[in-house]
């Protein structure tokens, strides 16, 4: 399938997609917060994978990376992407401390990190839930793993593989925000399918025909 030629009913439903599972995921963040979390809608466009490199700051931007594979029917790759200062924000605002992603010797702490796998478990859980939902395909998540390291580390390395097959990626970008509770935290979740993924998701929903 060539993911470039999409027709405007596939892109809507790419979009109600990201709507709804970001929607989830926010969801669960807010009951996890225990406070309200409004949510932007979210923005999907179709990049290479040298474009969305440059979309998260460059290859050597350092970034904080939550990532799991999808399994299931639809298979595929999962980045949820912060920027350190955005990590920070919310670790302390889950644990009610001014704690810092690294500690004394430099080391990602160990507290922070726990936190960021725990918001990784909820999220991926939560997203891919309703994106399984919604399209009738048993989805479900690798346990994610924290990455903190330069883009390009993170991204490039994570795609050598699955570039031989395919050279583009879906990227949902989701902006929340808690207003005066908690700074901005612009969130973006890239979705790398495998090769037939979005066939599968489509002959799901009845839009696509061979």
């Amino acid at each position: 399938m060539d993911i470039h030629k999409l027709s405007d009913i596939q892109k809507d439903v790419l979009r109600e997609i990201g709507n709804i599972g970001a929607g989830n995921a926010v969801t669960a963040l807010s009951s996890m917060l225990q406070r309200k979390i409004d949510m932007e809608v979210p923005s999907i466009r179709l990049v290479s994978f040298n474009e969305m490199i440059e979309v998260i700051g460059g290859p050597e931007h350092i970034i904080t990376a939550i990532v799991f594979r999808v399994e299931g029917k639809a298979p595929g790759t999962v980045y949820f992407i912060m920027s350190i200062k955005e990590a920070e924000i919310l670790i302390q605002e889950i644990l009610k401390d001014n704690i810092a992603l690294f500690d004394e010797n430099n080391q990602i702490h160990e507290l922070a990190s726990s936190v960021l796998q725990e918001v990784g478990n909820i999220l991926t859980g939560s997203y891919l839930s309703a994106l399984s939902d919604f399209t009738k395909i048993n989805m479900r998540p690798s346990i994610p793993y924290l990455s903190v390291d330069m883009a390009g580390a993170i991204v490039v390395d994570g795609l050598l593989e699955l570039s031989k097959i395919i050279d583009y990626a879906l990227i949902i970008d989701t902006k929340i925000n808690s207003g005066d509770l908690m700074n901005d935290i612009n969130g973006q979740f890239f979705f790398i399918p495998d090769a037939d993924s979005f066939a599968q998701i489509f002959h799901s929903l009845g839009f696509y025909d061979e």
